[in-house]
Parts: structure tokens; sequence; C-alpha cells
């Protein structure tokens, strides 16, 4: 998947029809395949020939092949009857008995229970649902009854064994998932079969919208994953992969599938994987733990889309990875940290571009001149926009940052800028875009970026950060850097330094805050360190804007940011300082100015320096000071506050009085607030 190249294919004769899914033996690494209800198939990746592949007729029809790590795979047959592999391949016209009569067996599954392989399966017959668990090396049969459920019935089925109880999950017709809890501990088969009871786990209710789930996985004991289609009043369904928490019925996020799906959703080693339009969807995802905390912060940070705690689905999806279902000179590139097509090399001059794949063009002109790679490479950004244009553009960016690796002089920096500010790119798209603008130290790029971009890694965040930190301000003097959104709060000098003003924020002043300490510090520290005076100059407090806006998840941010050096981590606390009490001057706590850092994203990051650093901070010497002047100011302005709230019922009932009066006459009224 990571090269985008098939790596083998097999193909049956004329009216031979594969009859279910494919699977691969782990131990033996073979493909084994059924074809036409009862015909076995089973071959090797070098084979060539699936007609020359080992075959077996069967003497029964096969319903589906479950493929084991240990313990090799099992084959359920329609009749439910079920066998390992070895055991069928000894004898395969054996005779398979028939377990079920009259019912249809709806969806079946395998599973390990320490050394034992369980395979579980459920029917229907006339309406009613049984359940089947198989313990194959005790050829033990039990069978159960699914407890109706009014005007409602189960669309799909899945499972996990733990601590010998299987947890059976049905998503039913009425939007809702119910779990039934099946012990593996009897051996004894029970002549009558035995009703399950379920119990509500998960209603899909979103305001204002209702989800029909149509596909469901397991991701842990907590989380599972539905594909389904958001149906909201007065407009088209839309499909859509989202994640839920079973333990506390939170939806942890969800991501919109414009294209389209097939209805089906696979989940392998913490990957899914979707049918997306016309291309397989690879997007990693990772289990935290479950708590109270996290379920209802990760369902505040579903609003938007475009961030979760639980999957920051752009920052994720520079894995993912794009398999066209077409043929080879179709590939739709995305662009990605692993692309690496090999294919072979061709020249321009021979084959027009209009009649190439994006693929094989990138291909042609990995070895191109530097103007005739820009010349093409903006005639295929300009074509008329399609729905893969987004993908095209993230391939362009590809392609110049790989020749930028290859030829480290090579560098278009106005042609990377272009693009990033014209196109609406993130940065699954051009993975390695950020990677080499820090190698370049281009800190102008790295601005745009953070600012556009809403899926950065945690890990670019923090680079990003740090190179903010480091560099010197007389080099920055040279770059070109936008300052719209420090220019109008931080006035400057011609030396660059800020003209100091007396300030009074809301509730502090120097004079307030020194009656309510023991400690008075000197007036000359107190303009160094009060928050009066800008510790960075203009350009570096307009990058650390952009770090301040970027989105982020603290769990994957902080262990980066506790590897900051301590210089730097005191210089961006003393800037946030700086800025926290500039928000304090204005009566809504807002910075003026474009893209200026709102109070809440200046507290956040507050908190989680002190938390990566307080340590460190509380040691150094040159520390204290800016801790003590947080800490005074902080408290002051709870005084303040506190002040404040015991005014306020005073205050509601003076602003009902004035709403009761009408007067039309001009008065002037004195009333005593006691």
């Amino acid at each position: 998947i990571s090269d985008q190249k098939p790596l083998g294919c097999w193909s049956l004769k004329h009216g031979q029809v594969l009859t279910c899914p494919v699977v691969c033996n782990f131990e033996t690494h073979e493909y084994i395949a059924v074809h036409d209800d009862k015909v076995l198939r089973i071959w090797k990746n070098e084979d060539i020939n699936l007609d020359k592949a080992f075959k077996a007729t069967l003497s029964a029809d096969v319903y589906r092949i479950h493929s084991l790590p240990t313990g090799g795979p099992v084959v359920l047959f329609r009749g439910g009857g079920v066998r390992t592999l070895d055991v069928l391949l000894e004898a395969p016209q054996q005779e398979i008995e028939n377990v079920i009569s009259d019912e249809v067996i709806r969806w079946s599954g395998a599973f390990m229970e320490g050394q034992q392989p369980v395979l579980i399966f459920t029917t229907e017959k006339d309406g009613d649902f049984f359940v089947y668990v198989q313990k194959l090396k005790l050829s033990s049969l039990h069978k159960y009854k699914l407890e109706q459920q009014e005007s409602s019935k189960p669309l799909c089925f899945t499972a996990h064994v733990t601590n010998q109880t299987v947890t059976l999950l049905c998503l039913y017709s009425n939007d809702s998932v119910y779990q039934i809890l099946i012990p593996l501990q009897q051996d004894t088969e029970e002549e009558e079969e035995e009703i399950l009871s379920k119990s509500l786990v998960l209603n899909f209710s979103v305001p204002g919208t209702v989800l029909k789930g149509t596909s469901l996985v397991v991701l842990d004991k907590d989380h599972v994953a539905v594909l389904g289609s958001l149906a909201v009043p007065g407009k088209e369904p839309r499909e859509c992969l989202s994640i839920w928490n079973t333990k506390f019925q939170t939806l942890q996020t969800s991501k919109e599938l414009p294209l389209g799906t097939s209805g089906q959703l696979w989940c392998y080693e913490e990957k899914f994987f979707i049918i997306h339009g016309k291309v397989l969807t690879v997007i990693m995802y990772k289990c935290e733990t479950s708590s109270l905390a996290a379920a209802v912060g990760k369902l505040k940070d579903s609003q938007n889309p475009d961030v979760s705690s639980f999957v920051n689905w752009n920052t994720l999806e520079d894995e993912e990875l794009v398999v066209p279902f077409q043929s080879q000179e179709s590939v739709a590139l995305k662009a990605e940290s692993k692309l690496n097509l090999r294919s072979r090399r061709s020249t321009i001059a021979k084959v027009q571009p209009e009649t190439l794949s994006v693929g094989q063009l990138l291909l042609n002109l990995k070895d191109a001149s530097t103007y005739v790679l820009e010349t093409e490479l903006r005639q295929l950004m300009s074509k008329a926009p399609t729905p893969d244009l987004q993908a095209t553009i993230g391939s362009v960016v590809t392609a110049l940052t790989d020749r930028c690796k290859r030829n480290p002089k090579y560098y278009p920096q106005n042609f990377l800028l272009e693009i990033v500010e014209t196109r609406d790119l993130s940065y699954s798209l051009c993975p390695d875009l950020m990677a080499v603008a820090l190698e370049k130290k281009d800190m102008h790029l790295l601005q745009i970026c953070l600012e556009r971009f809403p899926d950065i890694p945690e890990e670019i965040i923090y680079a990003c950060l740090k190179a903010f930190l480091s560099i010197s301000e007389a080099h920055l003097q040279n770059i070109d850097v936008n300052v719209d959104s420090v220019i109008c709060y931080v006035d400057v000098e011609f030396d660059n330094k800020e003209v100091k003003t007396e300030i009074v924020e809301n509730g502090f002043s120097v004079s307030m805050d020194q009656d309510m300490c023991d400690t008075k510090i000197p007036k000359e520290s107190q303009s160094r360190s009060d928050g009066e005076s800008c510790p960075v100059g203009l350009q570096k407090a307009a990058l650390l804007n952009a770090v301040l806006h970027s989105a982020y998840t603290e769990t994957f941010l902080l262990p980066h940011l506790k590897n900051l050096p301590a210089q730097q981590a005191i210089l961006f606390l003393r800037y946030l300082y700086y800025l926290y009490v500039k928000c304090s001057e204005k009566v809504n706590t807002t910075l003026p100015g474009t893209r200026s850092p709102t109070i809440n994203q200046i507290m956040d990051w507050m908190c989680l320096l002190l938390d990566a650093h307080f340590t460190v901070m509380v040691m150094l010497p040159e520390a204290k000071e800016l801790l003590s002047n947080l800490h005074k100011f902080v408290r002051a302005q709870v005084r303040f506050y506190s002040e404040l709230n015991k005014i306020e019922g005073s205050l509601r009932e003076l602003q009902r009085l004035n709403h009761l009066r009408e007067s039309q006459t001009y008065s002037i009224e004195v009333l005593e607030i006691i």
C-alpha cells in the first residue's frame, strides 16, 4: 500500500466466482480462497497462474474462512459445520454436519481465548436471531437465542473475547447498540436453548441529526467505530465514520466521507480500512484510556471536525494511503511521508502531459530541469477544479520537496509560498513540506503553514516552537514575517523595543499588588518582568502567535514540550505572561489585530508549559521572579473578580429596577449598595 504498486494479481477463469473473502494463512504465508461455494484454492505469493494452484473440492458450501494468528485457518460452512483447514485437507470430501436448520448465517467471527480458538456466528430464521459459540479443541457447541426487540432488528454484529466471556455487540435498526455477554466456562451442551438478554450500551443521539449505522467494529473494551450515514432534516444524508465511547456513551470524534463508501469498515492493528470513493483509505487511530474527564473533553472537541483529541484525523492522515481500484496508469497520488513510487522512467517530450496521469507525469518530471519542473507543475495546478484537485496539489508539493531533499541547493521558496497561500492544503497532503522548511529555516513558510494547516502533528508544532525561540532577533530582521497579529498591541521603537507605558490591568496595579504582598520588587526589575515590556521582538512574537493558534492534543504535545531547553521555556513563559497582562488591560480580554491569540489559548499554553517545566523553573533563579509576578498577578485578578461576585446580586437588582421604571423625565437617583 505504501508504494501504491500491485505486488500480485490472480484471476479466475471466466464463469468462476469468488464466494467468500480471501484470507492469508499466517503460519504458511499462503492465500486461501473459495470459488463457486465448494472449490478451495491455496497458493503462495510467487505463484502466477491461479488455475495451477492447489485445488480441493469440498462436500458442502463454505460460508467464510477465518484466519487466526495461531492455530491455523478455520472454515465455517453454510450449514453451521466448522473444521480447521488442516483437518479439512486430510479428507476434502468428508461429510460436514448440518448444525442449523432453515437458518441463514448473518455474521461470523473467530477469536483466540488463551490457546483456545473460538468461533462465533449468528443466524436468522423467521425474524428470530440465534448465536452459536463453537470451541474447536473441545468440540463444544452452544446455541443461544437473542431476546427479541420490538419494531427493530439487528443490522450487524461484532464481538470480542476477554476473561472467558464473549462480548457480542449488535447494531440495531433503532440506531442503538446493545451488548450481550456470553460466558465460555460451561463445557456441557444444554438441551434447551438459552435466551440471551441484552443491555443498551449506546444510542446514536446527536442533536438535530440521526446516525444510520451500516458497519460496526470494536476498537477496545470502551470504544467502537461506526460507519454510516448522518441524516440532517432538510439535507441529503452524508456518510461518515464516527468513534464512540461505550463506557460513557459519548461521541469521541467523527469524519465526513463526502465521496461515499461501500458501507464496509475494517479494523486491523490500529488502522481503519475504508473504501472511500474509488480508493482504499487507511487511517491510523490510537485508543486512550477511557475516563469521564477525557470523554467529556473529547465530546467538546468533536464539534470541530478537523480537530479531535481521540483521532486527530488530519494529523493521522499523513499515514493515509491510497490504492486506486483502476489500472496502474490511473494512479492518483496522495502525498504522504512513505510515498516511494517505483516505475520505469520516460521522457516528457514524447508524451503530451494531458494524456498522462498525475503519477506518471510526476515520475517523468523527476529528473527534469528546474524550469521545466516548475512550468509543468504550474500548468498541472491551473487545470479546471476536479474532485482530485487537492490530492494533485499535494502531489505537486511532494514532488518539490522530494527534489529539495535530493538537491540541497534547490529550494523554490516563492513557489511553495504561493501554493500554500492560495490553495486550501493540509499537512496530510504534503507531510514533508514543513520538515523541509524547518531544515531550510524558512520561518515565513512555517508561519503560513501553522496558520493555515488544521492538522499539524504535535511533534512538528514543537519543532517550530523550538526553532522560533532559538533563532536570533538579528536574523529575524532580514526575514519577511507577517506581523498583523502583533502590530496592534506591541508598540515598537527604532531599536525594536516596546515603548513602555503605565499599565493598569483589570483589577491589578503594582501598588495594590504590593499592598497585598510582604515582598516588594525593585522598580528596575518590575519594568523587565511584570509584563510591561515584550520580551521578544516583533517578528518573533508573530511567529510565536502562529504556534499558539495551532490545534493540538495535550497528551501528545506534553512529552515533546518537556524537551524544550529551560532558557527557551522561560522566554516563552515570559512572552505568554506578557500576553496575559495585555489581555487583562481590555474589558473584553481580547487582543486587537488579525489572528491575535485568545485569552484561552494563552492560558492553555501557560498551563501546559508550567506542567512540562515546573520543577526546573522552581529551581532556576532567573525564573523565580517571573513565577512570583505571575502568581501575584493571578491572585490579584482572583481577588478582583471575587469582589465583583460579591456585588453581583446588587447589580442585577439595579438592572431589574431600571427595567421596571419608565421615567419620562430627567432625574437623579442615589442608590445605596450595602
